[in-house]
């Protein structure tokens, strides 16, 4: 998968439906920027957890953005190596296999 493209796609995708749905988009970018506005928690270790949801979820654009988000928090392959591997133990095989998904996304997005 060529990450960049699809994350492209799936903008383009959420663009159109926000357009669609403007007031249930506003109360989900409210909520967002809620759940993002911790003052106990660094928004770096917010994204890591986001990240582990998604890799458990099995959600590839989920994966992206919180990809991108970490790369703009200064998260290291490393750290979201040590994430991923988290993700894995609590959620076995499936979660292998969209971890895996997940580093190569940093992988193609740090690139």
């Amino acid at each position: 998968m060529d990450w960049k493209d699809f994350m492209g796609g799936m903008k383009r995708n959420i663009r159109s439906f926000n357009a669609a749905v403007p007031e249930t988009s506003a109360g989900f970018s409210t909520l967002t920027k809620a759940a993002k506005s911790s003052q106990h928690v660094d928004d770096k270790t917010l994204e890591f957890v986001a990240l582990g949801i998604s890799v458990a979820e099995r959600c590839e654009p989920c994966i992206g953005f919180h990809i991108e988000a970490l790369i703009k928090c200064g998260a290291t392959r490393e750290e979201v190596a040590d994430v991923l591997g988290m993700a894995l133990q609590m959620g076995g095989g499936p979660s292998l296999m969209y971890a895996s998904k997940a580093l190569d996304c940093w992988d193609q997005m740090t690139a």
